[in-house]
């Protein structure tokens, strides 16, 4: 076994398989931290080369970096960088119990970091990359453990191009959550946490201060002023922001308010000058993708989320 050190420290592994330095066979080396600082300054520069194929590292680990390592729950994130002759290859992230994140992976190396991580006795709950690496990964995984792997959601990422303004409008209009938006936006996240039941799911408490701090949602609100729907941005990391946590309450569905939501935020985004505003659809929900669609985004990568059980 070739040894490739990735910090000061050597190589001991935890029983999670994640340490300050550690290896894998072969001329490839993963380098295996829970060090977010350490993870960054190896892996920052590939991350930003790709922006929106990266944007869930890349808005994760900003989120990780200003908010603290708690944010997505007790565990400790785990972080890992793919090395190849010197150059990086590829990069993973967890933030337990939720799942493993990748990079796009050869199905080579798919096998290889599965391989590596089930031998350390490393539990994953699942994974979520781009669909062939998903897949690649969700193979080999089963293939290491006997655990049984489930498709649980296909994903396609958009890009905004020529914003639209979908019409008719609803009638209303569209206002940043503030302070005394706090409980709405707590128990919004929560409802809209139990309805997708995937991602990165961060505490619905600090979701909503953190957005509420630098103004990261927005209402479409009726002309009696009662809030109706809303839509959210990621922090600005990379030039690129993603809108997430679109919701309207079950009840007032199917009349265009979180079209109307999302419109508003996805134009605010641009005039702050990003480059780059960009949003993951279920694929299993033909209407919300038509919806995107008329408002100007377009298809960029089919990303796939896989239960292990």
């Amino acid at each position: 076994m070739r040894s490739h050190d990735c910090g000061d420290s050597g190589g001991s592994i935890t029983p999670d398989g994640f340490s300050d330095a550690s290896d894998l066979d072969g001329s490839d080396h993963w380098c295996l931290t829970h060090d977010l600082d350490d993870f960054l300054s190896r892996a920052g520069a590939f991350l930003r080369s790709r922006p929106a194929e990266h944007t869930v590292p890349l808005t994760v680990t900003e989120t990780l970096r200003t908010r603290g390592p708690h944010v997505y729950g007790d565990g400790v994130p785990e972080f890992g960088v793919l090395e190849r002759d010197g150059t990086v290859r590829a990069s993973l992230f967890r933030t337990p119990p939720h799942w493993l994140n990748l990079t796009a992976l050869t199905g080579e190396e798919a096998d290889a970091l599965a391989a590596r991580l089930a031998a350390v006795g490393q539990r994953l709950p699942g994974v979520n990359a781009e669909q062939d690496t998903a897949a690649a990964f969700a193979e080999a995984w089963q293939r290491h453990t006997g655990v049984t792997v489930t498709l649980r959601q296909r994903q396609r990422l958009y890009r905004l191009g020529t914003p639209t303004v979908p019409q008719p409008l609803p009638p209303g209009r569209p206002r940043v959550a503030g302070a005394a938006d706090r409980e709405r936006l707590v128990r919004w996240c929560e409802e809209f946490g139990e309805a997708v039941g995937t991602g990165t799911v961060q505490d619905a408490a600090a979701w909503a201060d953190a957005r509420i701090e630098r103004g990261g949602v927005t209402f479409w609100e009726t002309p009696d002023g009662t809030p109706v729907a809303m839509a959210g941005t990621t922090p600005k990391v990379a030039g690129q922001v993603r809108v997430a946590g679109v919701y309207t309450p079950p009840r007032l569905r199917g009349r265009g308010y979180a079209g109307a939501a999302t419109a508003e935020v996805s134009r605010a985004a641009l005039a702050a000058g990003v480059r780059e505003v960009l949003l993951f659809t279920d694929l299993a929900n033909p209407t919300s993708n038509a919806l995107y669609q008329r408002i100007g985004y377009r298809p960029v990568a089919d990303f796939a989320v896989y239960d292990f059980t």
